[in-house]
């Protein structure tokens, strides 16, 4: 474990609950795929490059549903994380459904991911406030 897991860790279990859970599963989602670009270039590769481009632009952002979740990312990624949170496959690829638009979003302030693409962890705790 290097030193930001070790340091979000530790703000994370601050926030306690699920809440806190949810966030370390969608940090160690993050890191499993190459952080954001990696996490969108997925997604594109899948065919997804509307909603993509949807969540990084200024405009609206495209919805994706649970099922598209688990096709990109994979069944086996989403039942480890739902493990890790004690709760169902289907639960969990519902809720990354619904915040990963928000997330990529406010990473992509300025419509484009970059070096300088906002951090995930701060975007989480502004999120989970």
């Amino acid at each position: 474990m290097g030193l930001f897991d070790s340091l979000a860790g530790g703000m994370l279990g601050k926030l306690g609950g699920e809440k806190g859970a949810i966030a370390q599963v969608a940090i160690d989602l993050f890191n499993q795929n190459g952080g954001l670009p990696g996490v969108l270039e997925k997604f594109k590769a899948a065919g997804f490059t509307d909603e993509v481009s949807s969540w990084v632009g200024k405009g609206a952002n495209l919805p994706i549903s649970a099922s598209q979740v688990v096709q990109v990312l994979g069944s086996s990624t989403i039942q480890t994380a739902a493990n890790k949170l004690g709760i169902n496959a289907d639960e969990i690829s519902a809720k990354i459904a619904e915040y990963l638009p928000q997330v990529v979003d406010r990473m992509t302030p300025n419509g484009e991911v970059g070096k300088d693409s906002g951090n995930l962890l701060a975007t989480l705790l502004g999120m989970l406030k």
